[in-house]
């Protein structure tokens, strides 16, 4: 376990995405893998009001209703962190976050949120007017603690700054994206996340499954939703970085998620990678990071891989 930020919450090393639920996990998928995270001492669960909106037939919701349901079987639930966002369509208006933790509060069937994320920066609200909504919600106990997600440095800094300036609670957390071949993180956040102490959680930490290995130049179709978008990294580039993971899993005698994982809970200011799975054979190959140590040049080696590419001069 690890402390969030300055928070009293104590999170798993992975953190446990709910985009899958409702999606391409049903209700009983998703029941048999959440046990079986909680079992193997995980409580550290992410999701939001707009999962799964995207499939035919769902509104949103649906991945906080089941979990929900889940969570009506539990007797743990204040060892739990649960997480969840509001503003997807990036309005964070007073009167819509308030409504929408309500919503999402019936459909986890708890009284409260741990952590409360703002999905998405809305540049024509206010932030004294989101953070004051924040505040609300903590000040009635229905949320804990609040992130920001999906915020440019600049944002970011400011909602920090209005917070301190106007005594208006404070994000503590940011989700981005952030795995070995996307790495506009480390240029602009990640210093501000360091300075302010905050936790990261980057979100994509398998960059859509790629960084698994199972999409290779050549090999055979893979049935998934994420195949396009991963398929389009299978240039000299994303090539050359499978080829260094696969080699140090090797040595390890480990899956390529395992070493993605490792290398990026081992990067500054990552405090739990967040991944999702939809069976149990997925979630238990994504838990073996968290007994994986990589060497200094083993990080090394993935960081240079997952920059450049094989055959890339100097930087």
């Amino acid at each position: 376990m690890a402390q969030l930020s300055s928070t009293d919450l104590d999170v798993s090393a992975l953190c446990l995405g709910g985009n899958v639920f409702g999606w391409t996990a049903d209700e009983a998928q998703t029941i048999t893998v959440l046990d079986a995270y909680a079992a193997a001492g995980g409580n550290f669960i992410d999701t939001a009001d707009s999962y799964s909106a995207w499939v035919p037939g769902n509104t949103g919701g649906e991945s906080e209703a089941l979990i929900g349901r889940w969570l009506a079987t539990r007797s743990d639930r204040d060892s739990l962190v649960i997480a969840t966002k509001v503003g997807h369509d990036r309005n964070l208006r007073r009167q819509a976050i308030l409504d929408a933790a309500e919503r999402s509060l019936k459909r986890l069937g708890t009284d409260h949120i741990d952590l409360y994320y703002a999905h998405n920066d809305d540049p024509d609200t206010p932030i004294e007017e989101t953070l004051g909504a924040f505040g609300e919600l903590i000040a009635a106990g229905k949320v804990r603690h609040i992130g920001a997600s999906n915020f440019t440095p600049a944002r970011l800094q400011e909602a920090l700054d209005v917070a301190q300036r106007e005594g208006l609670p404070r994000y503590v957390a940011l989700q981005t994206e952030f795995n070995l071949v996307s790495r506009d993180y480390e240029h602009g956040l990640m210093p501000l996340v360091a300075a302010r102490g905050l936790a990261s959680i980057p979100y994509l930490g398998l960059a859509g499954g790629f960084l698994t290995g199972k999409y290779r130049p050549g090999g055979p179709p893979v049935a998934s939703p994420r195949a396009r978008g991963a398929t389009a990294r299978l240039d000299e580039h994303g090539v050359g970085a499978l080829d260094t993971l696969g080699e140090i899993a090797a040595a390890h005698d480990t899956t390529h998620a395992a070493v993605a994982l490792a290398w990026l809970a081992a990067q500054p200011t990552v405090l739990a990678p967040l991944a999702s799975a939809r069976t149990v054979e997925q979630l238990e190959q994504l838990l073996t990071f968290t007994t994986l140590t990589l060497t200094a040049g083993e990080l090394d080696a993935l960081s240079l891989a997952g920059l450049r590419g094989p055959g890339a001069g100097r930087a």
